[in-house]
Protein backbone atom coordinates (compact mmCIF):
# COMPACT_ATOMS: atom_id res chain seq x y z
CA UNK A 1 0.00 0.00 0.00
CA UNK A 2 1.18 3.35 -0.88
CA UNK A 3 1.88 5.76 2.23
CA UNK A 4 -0.27 8.67 0.65
CA UNK A 5 -3.44 7.52 -1.60
CA UNK A 6 -5.58 10.25 -3.01
CA UNK A 7 -8.52 8.90 -5.13
CA UNK A 8 -11.53 10.46 -6.70
CA UNK A 9 -10.77 13.63 -5.13
CA UNK A 10 -13.37 16.32 -6.37
CA UNK A 11 -13.43 20.24 -5.22
CA UNK A 12 -15.99 22.70 -6.50
CA UNK A 13 -15.62 26.35 -5.67
CA UNK A 14 -19.19 28.12 -6.75
CA UNK A 15 -19.20 27.29 -10.57
CA UNK A 16 -15.68 26.39 -10.98
CA UNK A 17 -14.57 22.55 -10.50
CA UNK A 18 -10.83 22.95 -9.22
CA UNK A 19 -10.58 18.90 -8.62
CA UNK A 20 -12.09 16.84 -11.37
CA UNK A 21 -11.96 13.29 -9.99
CA UNK A 22 -8.22 12.86 -8.80
CA UNK A 23 -6.15 10.22 -8.33
CA UNK A 24 -2.67 9.94 -6.79
CA UNK A 25 -0.36 7.78 -4.99
CA UNK A 26 2.77 8.26 -3.30
CA UNK A 27 5.38 5.42 -1.80
CA UNK A 28 6.92 5.26 1.01
CA UNK A 29 10.10 7.39 0.51
CA UNK A 30 9.60 8.87 -2.84
CA UNK A 31 10.55 12.68 -3.77
CA UNK A 32 7.42 13.77 -6.36
CA UNK A 33 7.10 16.88 -8.10
CA UNK A 34 3.84 17.94 -8.88
CA UNK A 35 3.44 20.34 -12.12
CA UNK A 36 0.97 21.79 -14.19
CA UNK A 37 -0.37 25.63 -15.80
CA UNK A 38 -1.99 27.94 -13.60
CA UNK A 39 -5.59 26.69 -12.37
CA UNK A 40 -4.34 23.73 -12.84
CA UNK A 41 -5.60 22.20 -9.29
CA UNK A 42 -1.75 21.83 -7.97
CA UNK A 43 -2.55 23.83 -4.60
CA UNK A 44 -5.76 22.84 -4.12
CA UNK A 45 -4.70 19.30 -4.52
CA UNK A 46 -2.35 20.28 -1.43
CA UNK A 47 -4.91 22.03 0.55
CA UNK A 48 -7.50 19.40 0.09
CA UNK A 49 -4.92 16.43 1.70
CA UNK A 50 -3.59 18.54 3.95
CA UNK A 51 -6.58 19.19 5.54
CA UNK A 52 -6.70 23.25 4.70
CA UNK A 53 -10.58 22.53 2.80
CA UNK A 54 -12.12 19.57 2.66
CA UNK A 55 -12.65 17.63 -0.58
CA UNK A 56 -16.19 17.97 -2.30
CA UNK A 57 -15.87 14.00 -3.20
CA UNK A 58 -13.07 11.69 -2.80
CA UNK A 59 -10.81 9.84 -0.12
CA UNK A 60 -7.66 11.02 0.93
CA UNK A 61 -5.87 7.62 3.09
CA UNK A 62 -2.61 8.27 4.92
CA UNK A 63 -0.49 4.99 5.74
CA UNK A 64 -3.73 3.04 5.35
CA UNK A 65 -5.72 5.57 7.46
CA UNK A 66 -8.81 7.60 6.12
CA UNK A 67 -8.02 11.39 7.17
CA UNK A 68 -9.87 13.05 4.11
CA UNK A 69 -10.74 16.20 5.94
CA UNK A 70 -9.30 15.53 9.27
CA UNK A 71 -7.95 18.91 10.47
CA UNK A 72 -4.42 19.91 9.16
CA UNK A 73 -3.36 19.73 13.21
CA UNK A 74 -4.68 16.79 13.57
CA UNK A 75 -2.49 15.61 10.59
CA UNK A 76 0.84 16.93 10.96
CA UNK A 77 0.71 14.80 14.74
CA UNK A 78 0.47 11.96 12.42
CA UNK A 79 3.41 12.93 10.65
CA UNK A 80 1.62 14.78 7.41
CA UNK A 81 2.97 18.46 6.92
CA UNK A 82 3.22 20.87 4.86
CA UNK A 83 4.41 24.17 3.96
CA UNK A 84 3.02 27.14 1.82
CA UNK A 85 3.48 29.38 -0.52
CA UNK A 86 4.03 32.50 1.05
CA UNK A 87 6.32 31.95 4.41
CA UNK A 88 4.11 32.24 7.26
CA UNK A 89 6.80 32.89 10.13
CA UNK A 90 6.42 35.39 13.08
CA UNK A 91 8.34 37.98 11.93
CA UNK A 92 8.09 39.88 15.38
CA UNK A 93 9.75 36.70 16.63
CA UNK A 94 13.44 35.28 16.27
CA UNK A 95 14.75 32.67 14.25
CA UNK A 96 15.55 30.65 16.95
CA UNK A 97 11.94 31.69 18.87
CA UNK A 98 10.22 30.85 15.64
CA UNK A 99 11.56 27.22 14.91
CA UNK A 100 11.34 26.63 19.00
CA UNK A 101 7.53 27.15 18.20
CA UNK A 102 6.85 24.36 16.20
CA UNK A 103 7.63 21.98 18.78
CA UNK A 104 4.19 20.13 19.59
CA UNK A 105 2.48 19.29 22.86
CA UNK A 106 4.96 21.71 24.69
CA UNK A 107 3.60 21.13 28.53
CA UNK A 108 4.67 24.69 29.08
CA UNK A 109 2.13 26.31 27.24
CA UNK A 110 -0.91 24.58 29.59
CA UNK A 111 -1.68 26.72 32.94
CA UNK A 112 -0.99 24.10 35.08
CA UNK A 113 2.59 22.60 33.88
CA UNK A 114 4.23 26.32 32.95
CA UNK A 115 3.28 27.55 37.20
CA UNK A 116 4.22 24.18 38.83
CA UNK A 117 7.76 23.69 36.23
CA UNK A 118 8.40 20.30 36.94
CA UNK A 119 12.01 18.77 36.16
CA UNK A 120 9.85 17.01 33.44
CA UNK A 121 9.08 19.42 31.69
CA UNK A 122 12.30 21.50 31.71
CA UNK A 123 13.85 18.20 30.70
CA UNK A 124 11.22 18.97 27.63
CA UNK A 125 12.05 22.31 27.18
CA UNK A 126 15.61 22.02 27.24
CA UNK A 127 14.81 19.33 24.30
CA UNK A 128 12.69 21.57 22.07
CA UNK A 129 15.86 23.75 22.59
CA UNK A 130 18.48 21.33 21.57
CA UNK A 131 16.59 20.30 18.64
CA UNK A 132 15.48 24.14 17.73
CA UNK A 133 19.30 24.65 17.45
CA UNK A 134 20.36 21.92 15.83
CA UNK A 135 18.37 22.51 12.82
CA UNK A 136 18.95 26.25 12.87
CA UNK A 137 22.65 25.02 12.44
CA UNK A 138 22.20 22.22 10.06
CA UNK A 139 19.86 25.02 7.58
CA UNK A 140 23.23 27.32 8.16
CA UNK A 141 20.75 30.14 10.35
CA UNK A 142 22.48 30.27 13.10
CA UNK A 143 24.20 33.28 12.38
CA UNK A 144 20.39 34.65 12.17
CA UNK A 145 19.78 33.19 14.65
CA UNK A 146 18.70 36.10 17.25
CA UNK A 147 17.56 38.22 14.49
CA UNK A 148 13.79 38.60 13.63
CA UNK A 149 12.51 37.07 10.92
CA UNK A 150 11.33 39.85 9.14
CA UNK A 151 14.60 40.93 8.45
CA UNK A 152 15.47 38.16 6.53
CA UNK A 153 15.24 37.31 2.70
CA UNK A 154 12.92 35.28 1.25
CA UNK A 155 15.33 32.35 0.63
CA UNK A 156 15.98 32.88 4.14
CA UNK A 157 12.70 32.73 5.22
CA UNK A 158 12.53 29.19 2.81
CA UNK A 159 15.22 27.93 4.75
CA UNK A 160 13.17 28.73 8.14
CA UNK A 161 9.89 27.44 6.95
CA UNK A 162 11.95 23.76 6.48
CA UNK A 163 13.61 24.13 9.85
CA UNK A 164 10.23 24.84 11.41
CA UNK A 165 8.36 22.18 9.71
CA UNK A 166 11.47 19.73 10.73
CA UNK A 167 10.27 20.36 14.26
CA UNK A 168 7.39 18.39 13.60
CA UNK A 169 9.32 15.37 12.78
CA UNK A 170 7.37 14.17 9.66
CA UNK A 171 6.75 11.39 7.40
CA UNK A 172 5.26 13.15 4.44
CA UNK A 173 6.52 16.66 3.53
CA UNK A 174 4.48 18.58 0.90
CA UNK A 175 6.10 21.38 -0.19
CA UNK A 176 3.92 24.47 -2.09
CA UNK A 177 6.82 26.09 -4.57
CA UNK A 178 9.66 26.24 -2.02
CA UNK A 179 12.08 28.12 -4.80
CA UNK A 180 10.00 30.81 -5.56
CA UNK A 181 11.21 34.25 -5.10
CA UNK A 182 14.54 32.90 -4.14
CA UNK A 183 17.57 33.54 -5.85
CA UNK A 184 19.75 30.50 -7.88
CA UNK A 185 22.48 30.29 -4.82
CA UNK A 186 19.87 29.63 -2.02
CA UNK A 187 17.26 27.79 -4.57
CA UNK A 188 20.14 24.97 -5.23
CA UNK A 189 20.99 24.75 -1.41
CA UNK A 190 17.18 24.65 -0.45
CA UNK A 191 16.66 21.41 -3.29
CA UNK A 192 20.23 20.15 -1.68
CA UNK A 193 18.59 19.99 2.08
CA UNK A 194 15.16 18.34 0.24
CA UNK A 195 17.67 15.95 -1.34
CA UNK A 196 19.11 15.30 1.49
CA UNK A 197 15.98 14.64 3.93
CA UNK A 198 14.81 12.09 1.20
CA UNK A 199 17.95 10.40 1.40
CA UNK A 200 17.19 10.32 5.13
CA UNK A 201 14.01 8.56 4.42
CA UNK A 202 11.12 11.37 3.88
CA UNK A 203 8.56 10.94 1.92
CA UNK A 204 8.50 14.60 -0.58
CA UNK A 205 5.88 15.85 -2.42
CA UNK A 206 7.08 19.43 -4.29
CA UNK A 207 5.16 21.83 -6.07
CA UNK A 208 6.95 24.05 -7.88
CA UNK A 209 6.86 26.06 -11.23
CA UNK A 210 10.84 26.43 -11.98
CA UNK A 211 11.38 23.41 -13.78
CA UNK A 212 14.86 22.67 -14.86
CA UNK A 213 15.57 22.55 -10.44
CA UNK A 214 12.04 20.72 -9.99
CA UNK A 215 12.98 17.58 -13.11
CA UNK A 216 16.78 17.30 -11.46
CA UNK A 217 15.73 16.49 -8.00
CA UNK A 218 12.37 14.32 -8.26
CA UNK A 219 12.04 10.88 -8.92
CA UNK A 220 8.61 10.76 -10.83
CA UNK A 221 6.82 14.36 -11.77
CA UNK A 222 3.26 14.19 -11.41
CA UNK A 223 0.87 17.27 -14.44
CA UNK A 224 -2.37 18.43 -13.66
CA UNK A 225 -4.91 19.92 -15.93
CA UNK A 226 -8.12 21.56 -15.42
CA UNK A 227 -7.92 19.60 -11.91
CA UNK A 228 -7.40 15.79 -13.50
CA UNK A 229 -4.06 13.82 -13.61
CA UNK A 230 -2.58 14.35 -17.54
CA UNK A 231 0.26 12.48 -16.91
CA UNK A 232 3.10 10.65 -14.37
CA UNK A 233 6.30 9.42 -14.72
CA UNK A 234 10.04 9.60 -15.03
CA UNK A 235 10.82 13.65 -16.04
CA UNK A 236 12.57 13.36 -18.53
CA UNK A 237 9.58 11.05 -20.08
CA UNK A 238 7.01 13.38 -18.37
CA UNK A 239 8.81 16.85 -20.26
CA UNK A 240 8.95 14.99 -23.74
CA UNK A 241 5.00 13.76 -23.61
CA UNK A 242 3.07 15.78 -26.33
CA UNK A 243 0.39 16.28 -23.81
CA UNK A 244 2.53 17.92 -21.30
CA UNK A 245 3.96 19.61 -24.34
CA UNK A 246 1.00 21.18 -25.56
CA UNK A 247 -0.66 21.96 -21.79
CA UNK A 248 1.84 23.15 -20.00
CA UNK A 249 4.81 24.02 -21.96
CA UNK A 250 2.82 25.35 -24.88
CA UNK A 251 3.17 24.02 -28.53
Amino acid sequence: MSLLDVDGLVKDFGGLRALDDLSVSVDRGELVGVMGPNGAGKSTFFNCVSGVVAPDAGTVRFDGEDVTGDAPESLAKTGLVRTFQRTRELETMTVRDNVRLAAPDQRGERALPALLRTSGMREEEQAVRDRADELIEAFELDHLKDEYSGALSGGQRKLLELARVLMLDPEVLLLDEPFAGVNPTLTNEIAGRIADLNDEGMTVVIIEHELETLTELVDRLVVLEQGSLLVEGEPAAVLADERVIEAYLGE
